[in-house]
């Protein structure tokens, strides 16, 4: 069926060939066949469709593009949040503590958490999620967190070096020489990307460059944390080795902003971590006025950022990290696309997947104007209606 949707106050395209970072057409049309977009522009010029739907004045955006999520996992570190915020000493074992119960549960417990989490994303935007393993450290747990990412969305990353686990204390070598042969070989069949976390008290350069260059050979995307503790080599690194994206971004040095603003890789900022852990904020700022590519995502996790909301990134953002709304939201769709190094998703232009949030708003900015509310009031993945209203056939007259 052929869905004419109009009415639109504000479209935000994200297509220069708009005019504009956002590429925004006002009084506008957009045309959903099947689960691409057929065409945009004006109302006034809006071809004839099988059925209509009034979106009233109201805002329409790409879906959110949520490039750095770890969804898979068991357990509750609730305590520890508490413990952080009330400014006393907890230590209940913070990932290790995620590893023990997501080892414990089953994979069903595992898809119904997953799923329900991608539901709540859904409700709040986003039509585009990567998940990451991480939480399971063994052959067997990894594997099983990736079958249960890859039901879930066409992004998933292997994240077998998210830390050492404590069986392997003193044994360092063993465990990476296991990430980089035996357990990649497990998950790289259900698996996009590889991951490392390259930070103090996490793996070193060396270690990384073993983990991914493996996971190159397999065939496998590069993605790395990397910045969030301490300034390193990791970002680096990552610029060298192609990687799609490096993710947090917190510490930087002067080297690592040139690095990052002369490729294609994309730093990817986290700040519902920051907001989790009382920490400093990335310099955004800094990031684009050196020309880099600026992406947003949750970190949504159970230990620092249990957030699923983009809207909330993006006011974060606005609010603490120097970022016009204009730029967080481009950060937010476009961005996201860029650090999964997709063209299909993050714009709405004819051939682009019809994946698109109605905001119960008269423009984007109060995305950052109005934190908390919850403004998405409609949200489309591949061309089919996920949340609000139902699309009514009826004659598009």
């Amino acid at each position: 069926m052929v869905t004419l949707l109009d009415r639109i106050g504000l479209l935000v395209t994200n297509d220069p060939a708009h005019g504009g970072p956002l590429g925004e057409i006002r009084d506008a049309a957009l045309l959903v066949d099947g689960d691409r977009i057929g065409w945009v522009g004006p109302a006034a010029k809006a071809p004839a469709a099988d059925a209509r739907v009034d979106c009233g004045g109201r805002t329409l955006l790409p879906g959110f593009v949520d490039s750095h999520a770890h969804l898979v996992f068991a357990g509750d570190r609730a305590a520890e949040f508490e413990a952080r915020m009330s400014g006393r000493s907890y230590d209940a074992g913070g990932i290790a503590s995620t590893v023990g119960a997501t080892r414990s549960a089953s994979e069903e417990e595992l898809r119904a958490r997953a799923g329900a989490l991608v539901a709540e994303m859904r409700a709040g935007g986003t039509t585009t999620v990567e998940i990451k393993s991480g939480y399971g450290l063994t052959v067997r747990d990894e594997a099983r967190s990736l079958r249960v990412a890859a039901a879930l969305t066409e992004e998933t990353t292997y994240l077998g070096a998210h830390v050492v686990p404590r069986e392997y204390a003193g044994r360092r070598d063993e465990y990476v020489t296991l990430v980089a042969g035996e357990m990649l070989a497990a998950c790289a069949p259900h698996a996009r990307w590889v991951d490392v976390f390259c930070d103090r008290g996490a793996f070193d350069p060396e270690e990384t460059r073993e983990i991914l260059t493996a996971g190159i050979g397999a065939g496998l995307g590069a993605r790395l944390h990397a910045g969030q503790l301490a300034a390193g080599p990791g970002v680096r690194l990552g610029v060298e080795l192609g990687a799609a994206s490096v993710d947090h971004c917190t510490h930087l040095r002067e080297e690592d902003v040139e690095a990052l603003a002369g490729s294609d890789t994309v730093a990817t900022l986290l700040p519902g971590a920051e907001f989790s852990t009382r920490s400093a904020y990335p310099d955004a700022r800094r990031l684009l006025d050196a020309g880099a590519c600026v992406a947003l995502a949750t970190d949504c996790n159970p230990g620092s950022s249990y957030t699923s909301s983009m809207s909330f990134c993006v006011a974060l953002a606005v609010r603490e990290m120097g970022m016009t709304p204009a730029e967080a939201v481009w950060a937010a769709t476009a961005g996201g696309a860029r650090a999964l190094r997709r063209d299909d998703v993050g714009v709405l232009r004819a051939g682009a997947r019809a994946d698109l949030v109605v905001l119960d708003a008269p423009s984007y900015v109060h995305l950052a104007y109005r934190p908390g509310v919850p403004l998405v009031s409609r949200v489309w993945k591949d061309g089919r209606p996920v949340v609000g209203e139902s699309v009514p056939a009826v004659d598009p007259r």
